[in-house]
Parts: structure tokens; sequence; C-alpha cells
């Protein structure tokens, strides 16, 4: 029996597939316990393969090689080195199970399954893996240590079972999202357990982007008398030394580093800063072009991309034609200019007259209207996508949740593109963040800090100036209603009867629950996006097409 225990919490980043990069990064985690003499060093949820690996783990052959690769880190752990505690897809029996691996002595000393299969939102791991019994405790030099998996811990059972199976200490690899305020939603969560089970907790989450996910780390360690003993930072990849001592009331840990959590806007510009760059860099892009349009989305998202990549990496174009207004063009150069990008100007009046000589024999007769409007967005995205495919960077796409809701973007024009850091951030919080990050001192971030997104770029009513005069408010409502609706329609599948109550006009609200079911084809064919809210568009809501449902007030 042992009285203390140094544990290496390693909150990295993992890309989903790229099986010897992950293991790479476990050595490098494992060298570095070892020069701070450590006992044993853990890693997130599914870190050989990655997380989320989705249907992935369908394919025998790759989860074979996830498997052989554990079995291969075993030898680092012999002659009394620091054990490791990884986690991959584990083939047994004809089954694959979600697996927590304990290497010690040079050799697998102990697997367990998660239990608690996760079956909602983004989650869909009862398709690929097999659920495993309630585990037991593992043995570790001495000290019985539990490993329930991520959503073991969202119920009491698990964490139960292990109490009353003799665990001293609960170890937790997490592959938990961000959304917005869901810190607050992981302490309480640990609370309970600690306080259900009497035992200490780590609680060790995945930090990176992967597609539409952003996974946060803000790894903590809570002592069986519920106090915080250290917090890792958000956003950040981290190895951690912790300390243990058995004390007369059990483990305990020793005060560690603490790192500031970020809050509000603050935190949901990092996510996306960091989902962007992660999406750009392990798809292996060398930086991104967009459409610089004067607008307050595009200005967010470009100061978004220099913040993820560099001011290098970003390419702004701004693409006008005659209804373009001449103080879009003054405030898209500043804002170019303010962020230190390359910015051209490519005008579109030729290629748009193009288009309308060639349709004009079809179109004769008939009224103008959306269709031309839609030809010069068709045409700026057409542009947009040569220089991506001439330059090798990725188009990113500009279009809020609140346009994305109700089909104010166009298919093919505005919304092409590879990547849209604000797909599920409404409308009334672009404009929130742009003032934020005004007023950041860019802690962080890679671009300049304070102002880099003009003030008239903010205080201008939007306009997709498609036409003469144009602002969105000519067939919408003021975005502040519009987004409130949204809200209770989709976070909240709100009934139509129930925003009425709350004071919203019915015609606006039927109208509005009309734009948003029609539009779930566009949305379908939308580039992914960031995950901010617990309903982004995609994986987490998954509206049919074809659907004739509309409620009623």
């Amino acid at each position: 029996m042992v009285d203390t225990l140094k544990i290496m919490l390693a909150q990295l980043n993992p890309t989903v597939g790229a099986l010897d990069a992950n293991v790479e990064k476990a050595r490098d985690a494992h060298d570095i316990a070892v020069r701070a003499v450590a006992d044993l060093v853990v890693f997130p949820e599914l870190f050989i393969s990655g997380y989320p690996p989705e249907d992935l783990v369908l394919k025998p052959a790759f989860v074979r090689a996830c498997r052989r690769r554990v079995e291969d880190l075993a030898s680092l752990t012999a002659d009394g080195a620091p054990g490791m505690l990884v986690t991959a897809p584990w083939p047994e029996d004809g089954k694959v199970y979600n697996a927590a691996i304990l290497l010690d002595g040079g050799k697998v000393s102990a697997v367990r399954y998660k239990h608690d299969l996760p079956n909602y939102g983004v989650f869909d791991e009862k398709r690929v893996f097999e659920a495993g019994p309630a585990p037991g405790p593992v043995n570790f030099r001495g000290v019985r240590l539990g490993v329930p998996i991520c959503e073991d811990i969202w119920t009491e059972e698990v964490c139960e079972t292990l109490e009353e199976t003799g665990a001293e200490l609960l170890i937790v690899p997490n592959g938990s999202p961000f959304e917005r305020d869901k810190q607050d939603v992981r302490l309480n969560l640990v609370v309970a357990r600690v306080t259900e089970t009497g035992l200490p907790m780590i609680y060790l989450n995945q930090v990176g982007g992967q597609d539409e996910l952003v996974f946060d780390g803000a790894s903590f360690v809570l002592n069986a008398d519920r106090s915080l003993a250290c917090q890792m930072a958000e956003f950040e990849e981290g190895m951690l030394l912790t300390e243990w001592s058995r004390t007369d009331d059990g483990w305990r840990c020793a005060p560690a580093a603490t790192a500031r959590q970020l809050v509000g806007y603050e935190e949901i510009w990092h996510a996306c800063v960091l989902g962007t760059r992660d999406y750009v860099k392990k798809n292996r892009f060398d930086g991104v072009v967009l459409g610089l349009s004067g607008g307050i989305d595009s200005a967010v998202v470009a100061a978004m991309a220099v913040d993820a990549l560099g001011p290098d990496k970003v390419h702004c174009v701004m693409l006008p034609y005659e209804y373009t207004a001449k103080i879009s063009l003054e405030d898209a150069e500043a804002c170019a200019e303010a962020l230190g990008v390359r910015y051209d100007v490519v005008p579109i009046k030729a290629p748009v007259e193009g288009f309308l000589d060639a349709l004009g024999p079809m179109f004769e007769g008939t009224t103008e209207g959306v269709t031309e409007e839609n030809i010069q967005s068709r045409t700026r995205g057409a542009i947009l996508m040569a220089i991506s495919n001439k330059f090798a960077s990725m188009v990113l796409t500009t279009g809020n949740k609140s346009e994305m809701s109700v089909g104010y973007a166009t298919l093919y024009g505005d919304m092409n593109g590879g990547f849209n850091p604000i797909k599920d951030v409404y409308k009334s919080d672009v404009y929130a963040l742009a003032k934020w990050r005004n007023q950041s001192d860019a802690t962080g971030l890679r671009g300049p800090a304070g102002r880099v997104i003009p003030e008239r770029i903010i205080t201008r009513p939007p306009s997709a100036e498609l036409r003469p005069d144009q602002t969105d408010q000519d067939s919408l409502p003021p975005y502040d209603v519009l987004d409130a609706i949204l809200d209770g329609l989709v976070e909240g599948e709100t009934s139509l009867t129930e925003l009425v109550e709350k004071g919203y006009d019915k015609a606006t609200v039927e109208r509005i629950q009309h734009l948003l079911y029609i539009a779930e084809y566009k949305r379908r064919q939308a580039a992914p996006g960031v995950k901010i809210t617990r309903r982004a568009f995609g994986k987490e809501r998954r509206y049919p097409i074809t659907n004739g449902f509309r409620d009623k007030a």
C-alpha cells in the first residue's frame, strides 16, 4: 500500500483517425510524466482514436489498429516507469467497447468499459459501441482506482457501484463538447457524484476542435469535501501534475494551479476561434479566404479567422456591385487594415451582367426580383471558390444562426465554403461578440488587441445590399425579436401558443416557424460550423426536409 500518488493530467488535442500522431502525443506526455517523477499519466476519452470516431468504429481494421497502438504503448511503462491510463475503442470477443486501458509494468494491466452510452444530441455511441458491465475498480500499485468514462458519471449507478466495490479515487476520462454555460453543469454534476460517494474525482476533458464540435478542456479535480484542488485552462492543451496523499479520510489532492475560467462572450469567442483553427489545420489547408462585405457578420468572421490563424493566413476579398454602398467599401477596407490581412477588391459587375445577358431571352417578360439578386450572391460564391482552388485556401462562410434558421442565405452563393465559425451564433450575439472583441486585449489570440471592427459596422442597419436601400428589417422582424422567437422554436421546442402568450405577434411567430421548416433543405447543404448552443443545426437538430407539420397558435 502506498500513501502518496502523483497523477499527471494530459489535457490534449487528438485528431480523429490520426493514430500515429495521437500515439506520439501520448509518448510525449509520458516523457513529461517521467521527468516529473509521476506515478501515472491519464488521457481523455478515446484519445488514441480521437473523439468522436463515429462510424470509423464500424471498420474492423481501424479498431484493430487502435488496439495495436495501445499494446505497443505498454512497453513505456516497464521497469517502474509511470503507468498510463489510455483510452481507445477496444475489440473483445467480436464486440467493440469504449474503453479505458491501464498500462503498467510493461503490459496491459486492466481494461474497463464504458457502461452508459449516450445516444442524444451529438452523441450516437449505441450505434457503434457495446455497453460494458457496471465496472469495478482497477488496482494500480496498491490503490483502487475507479474509472467511470464520461457519461458514466451523469447518473448515479456507476459511481455508486465503484464506491461499493472499494474504489478509493475516481478518474473520469471525458470527451465533453463545449456549449454555452456548460462548465457550471459539469461542476454541479461532479459535486453530486462526490457527495454521493464520498470519493474525490479527477475530471479530465479533451481539448480541441473536431468538425462541428469544440472540446474546451477545463479539466479539474474535486476533493471528497467538494473543495476545488485545481482547474486547467479552457481551450488550451496542457499537462498538470496532481499530488495525492492518503489521509484518515481517504485520498486528498494538494492544491495545484487553478486557471482563470472564461465567461460570457469571451468563452464563445475562444470556442469559435479554436474550432476554426483546428478545422483548417487538421484538414491541411494553408489558410482561409472570405468575402468581406463591410457588414457585421463577415467582419466578425474575419476577426475570428485572424485570431485563429494569424493575419498572414487570412485573405479578405471585397466583391462590390452597383448596390454596394460607399461606406461598405470604406468599412471593409478599414476592417482589413485593422486586422492586418491581405485585402483585394474584385468587382462583380461584368460577370453578373454576363449571367443576366445569357439568361435574358429565357427571363424576358418576367418580373425582376430575388432570382436576379441571388445571381449577385452566386457570382461572389463562384469567385471565392476560384480563389480557394487557386491558392489552396479554405472559404469561410459568414451566415449567422438567425439567417440559417429562416433561410436568408443563398445556396451556391454566400453559403459556399468549407466552414462557418458563426453558424450557431444568433445575430444578436454576433453584435455582442463584436463589441467584446473590440475591448479585448487579445490574450491567447493571434490577432491584434483592441478595436478591430470599425464602429460603423456595428451601428449600421444590416443589409445584404442586393437592391437599392435594402435592409434586413424590410422582411424580418427586429433581430432581438426574431432571435427570441427562434430560441423558443429551436432551442426550447416551444409551442406557438406559448410564444404568443409571451407577447409575440401570432402572425409573426407562424411565419418564422414556416421559414424555419422550409429552410431545412438549405441547412443540409451548408458548411459545418462551431457548435455553441444546446441545439445546433446538424447532428443535434435533425428535422425532416419534407415536412408537412405546422404548429398553430
